[in-house]
């Protein structure tokens, strides 16, 4: 014991030489000197979405589904369009009626002026199926968009409860810090007055460099969780910000059959499922109309004469004299597929297998639903529980610090349960910080399933 003593006291004696370590002094990249700007939670989610790729990446696909679902309803109605040629004849005769070329023409020189109305009418067109198609795949792609924007949530939400966690955290541990440097203090005058042994200087020592270190621990947590919610709140990098501290104000949980409720009636992944599935079989229908004949009507108005204008002589019949050149032409065309070396039959197994899945993936969205409700509401459960569990033991272990530190000035308590007040005092406040932001995280994660509440 004596032995251990003197170590002690040696070691104490070479770190008083050298003195205590000075904080860190982190870098930082340099900014503006204009006041912080203070952002809240909902702020911040507001700024994700300007920022994140992936949402964004959702928010294109959305809007191209859309687009895709205009097409396919424009598609199933008469397309117009109007044309202009001149056509010119090669011909050994000054009228080209007989060199038996191009005997389509009935003259040297042909103009056509043609408004055309164009229509398809197939199965698919007829039984709106690419619309049915379409109109699947763009609820499919806004449902994906409600999950990236619930997902995003979850993201913003933990990086900033992370960031307001270390930044209590880092109070904490300056508060430790200087409860070190006071014990050291209190340890060093005790000594003097020989109420105490070196023991209790060294003990005390030790004791503030860990807290030092600690705090210098604390101070890079604080700065790279500021750092990681600074990429995804702006589109520049900007550190010059500050968040509002809103974690004591938890939400209330709801009872569980609301939440079941909520995630049966407004859950994006069922959602997804099930329109993913509709257009699967929009896609088997379509395979099959292929098999059937189409037809494609195409209706001229204008003109088709040797004069680009309303009247003229005709070339082959200048005779006739002067006669109106508009008129209009008909043209209907029905294909009736016969052979095509099994490219439909194809087609029509590639979109059967795609049905299968969407199935099989509308069954496992379904099975993991309930799953995930049970397991998220759970977590919710035990992390409100253990909240409040935390915040009282921080309580407790502040009055415990209060009521040795006091004993110790009366010499009633060792250095060894002086360090262990303080560390039981960091351990619980920092363990309340976290309990408070697995709560906050856990709520997003739960309204990933249900929505707001």
């Amino acid at each position: 014991m004596k032995t251990v003593i003197v170590l002690l006291a040696c070691a104490a004696t070479a770190s008083a030489q050298n003195g205590p370590s000075p904080p860190v002094t982190l870098v930082h990249p340099a900014g503006p000197t204009s006041p912080p700007i203070v952002i809240t939670l909902t702020d911040a989610l507001q700024r994700a979405k300007q920022n994140e790729p992936q949402f964004l990446a959702a928010v294109a696909d959305a809007a191209v589904a859309h687009e895709d679902s205009v097409q396919a309803r424009a598609a199933r109605l008469p397309s117009f369009s109007d044309s202009t040629q001149y056509i010119g004849n090669q011909a050994s005769t000054p009228n080209g009626l007989k060199t038996g070329r191009f005997v389509s023409m009935d003259g040297v020189n042909m103009y056509r002026e043609w408004v055309q109305a164009h229509q398809e009418l197939s199965p698919g067109t007829l039984m709106g199926t690419s619309v049915r198609r379409a109109t699947a795949a763009e609820a499919a792609a806004q449902a994906r968009l409600e999950i990236a924007q619930r997902g995003l949530v979850v993201t913003v939400t933990r990086a900033y409860y992370t960031f307001i966690s270390a930044q209590r955290k880092y109070a904490t541990a300056q508060q430790a810090a200087d409860q070190a440097q006071r014990f050291l203090t209190i340890a060093q005058q005790q000594e003097q007055l020989g109420q105490v042994a070196r023991a209790d200087v060294v003990k005390a020592e030790i004791s503030f460099r860990q807290q030092q270190q600690a705090f210098n621990d604390a101070l890079l947590a604080m700065d790279n969780s500021h750092l990681a919610l600074a990429v995804l709140l702006f589109p520049t990098f900007d550190q010059n910000f500050s968040v509002v501290d809103d974690m004591q104000s938890a939400r209330t949980l709801p009872p569980f059959g609301d939440v079941r409720a909520m995630a049966e009636r407004d859950n994006p992944d069922l959602r997804a499922a099930n329109q993913l599935l509709a257009a699967a079989d929009a896609e088997v229908r379509l395979s099959k109309g292929a098999f059937y004949p189409s037809v494609v009507v195409d209706a001229f108005y204008g003109i088709e004469a040797n004069e680009f204008a309303l009247h003229s002589a005709p070339s082959a019949d200048p005779d006739l004299g002067v006669l109106p050149n508009l008129g209009y032409a008909v043209t209907v065309n029905l294909t009736v597929p016969i052979w095509d070396w099994g490219t439909m039959r194809s087609k029509l197994r590639q979109s059967q297998v795609r049905q299968r899945q969407a199935k099989v993936t509308l069954s496992q969205t379904q099975r993991q639903l309930v799953s995930s409700l049970y397991s998220l509401y759970n977590e919710a459960l035990t992390a409100r529980a253990a909240m409040d569990s935390s915040r009282r033991s921080a309580e407790l272990a502040a009055e415990s610090l209060r009521l040795t530190t006091l004993r110790y000035q009366a010499g009633e308590s060792t250095a060894l349960e002086m360090v262990d007040a303080q560390n039981t005092n960091v351990q619980t406040r920092n363990a309340a910080d976290d309990a408070e932001s697995r709560y906050q995280v856990a709520i997003a994660e739960l309204q990933t399933l249900t929505g707001s509440f």
